[in-house]
This record gives structure tokens, sequence and C-alpha cells, in this order.
């Protein structure tokens, strides 16, 4: 038992990380996906940057409320991919950023739209998921009745109200929303649509690990090391090109 003991020890005499780590994830393609290759391509910078500093990921996808709880309880190692804010830098180590995300203003070709800031957008029929942020400006509005704001359960079906002419306008990421509508629309439906060139929000999504398991502050700090390795290879802009060069809104 002694030898055991001391064995241990010697493994141990740093900070003692897993080599495996248990991360939940949800479905956001072309980004995030349980069916999609690599679990998609920020899954996959993940996956890739860990393993450059000899740690293996094992995904597990739930409902984006469920991957958030699991992790910040300690439940899970951790949880991708997340905007950062102050409460929950005080539940979990946050990364340096895995992608960027630009959300821009969906509408139809026939029904243009033109802003500068958010009280432009005043009187017009807006849509939105639940549960997404698009921002300060915007968020502060619809919260006083200065925007009025559709929240829809699924980004799809705020993309099919723009078309039928019951929304004017739909937030998304620029590349979850071509890869949606190449996936999901015709080409007819795709021809109809456009976007506007101003950004709602641009913000870098990040992997959290949870404060409550030990050795977790250690770990970020090799995936860091790993991601920034990752980056300097070129494989990570190859990687978002791969993914993003076939979407457009073109037939």
């Amino acid at each position: 038992m002694r030898a055991l003991f001391l064995a241990i020890t010697l493994l141990c005499s740093g900070p003692c990380i897993a080599d495996a780590v248990r991360l939940t994830n949800g479905e956001w393609a072309p980004y995030l996906g349980e069916q999609l290759p690599h679990r998609g391509v920020a899954s996959r910078i993940v996956t890739e940057a860990f393993a450059l500093e000899g740690i293996e990921v094992h995904w597990e996808f739930y409902p984006w409320a469920r991957a958030l709880y699991l992790a910040e309880r300690g439940e899970r190692t951790g949880t991708a991919l997340w905007l950062r804010n102050p409460e929950r830098e005080k539940a979990f180590h946050i990364s340096e950023p895995v992608i960027e995300s630009g959300y821009y203003l969906f509408h139809r070709k026939d029904r243009p739209l033109d802003w500068r800031q958010v009280g432009d957008l005043s009187g017009l029929r807006l849509g939105g998921g639940i549960g997404y942020d698009y921002g300060k400006a915007f968020q502060r509005a619809e919260a006083s009745g200065q925007l009025q704001v559709n929240r829809l359960a699924s980004e799809e079906q705020g993309l099919r109200m723009v078309l039928a002419g019951r929304l004017d306008a739909f937030p998304m990421d620029k590349v979850v929303a071509f890869a949606l509508l190449n996936d999901r629309f015709s080409s007819a439906e795709r021809r109809q649509m456009s976007f506007h060139p101003r950004p709602l929000r641009s913000d870098s999504l990040h992997l959290m690990l949870s404060r409550e398991i030990p050795g977790n502050a250690e770990l970020m700090a090799r995936f860091n090391k790993g991601l920034a390795a990752l980056r300097d290879s070129g494989r990570t802009a190859r990687y978002l090109m791969e993914v993003q060069q076939p979407l457009s809104l073109a037939p």
C-alpha cells in the first residue's frame, strides 16, 4: 500500500491534471453539432488544442441550459462555446477566444433595411432566439419597449417568418445563418434573402472550465497553450475557411 501511495505521489508531484476531459456542448451548426464532421469546426479546434497538450476530449451534447448547468456544478469538466460575462467569470475559468462571431440582421431582398444605431430599428417587426443576447443596446431597447422582439424557439423558424413576411428582420451569426439556409432552404428561398452589412454585435466565443473542479486553472493554461500553437500553425484558420467557403446565399 505504501509503495502505491509513493507511486501516486511521484506521478502527481505537480498539479495532477487528468489526461481526458468531459465537455458539454450544444447544437449550433456549423460550429457545433453531434452529427457534424469532427462534432463541428469549433469542437474540432477545442479537441485539437487539447490534443497538442496530450489531453483527450469526450463530448456530451445537451440542450444549452443543461450543458451550462452540468459544467457550472462541476459535474462535467467544462463546456463550449460561450460569450464571456462577469457572471460566468465567477463560475468558470474562461479561455482565450476560440472563434469570433458576428450577428447580422437578415431580411428579404425586396424589403431592405438600413440602420446606424439600435434606435433606428424601432417600429420594425424583429425576431430573436429565446435566451439569445444581441448586445447591450439591443437588450436595453427591447426591455424598455423601444423594440418589439418576437422571441422564437428556433432560428430556422425566424428565417422562415422573414421569408413569409411576418418579420422584417431576424438577427443571426452570419456563418450559422448561411449554413442553415444552405441546409434547410431551397435555392429559390435563398435568392430572396439578404442581410445588412453592419453587425448587430461582434464577439469572441470561449471554452469554459468549471471552478468547482480542482486543477481546472492549470488545465485551462494547458488548453490556451495548445490553442495558441494550433492558431500559429495555421490550422485554425484553415479549418474555419474549409467550413465557410462553400456557404453563401447564392443558389
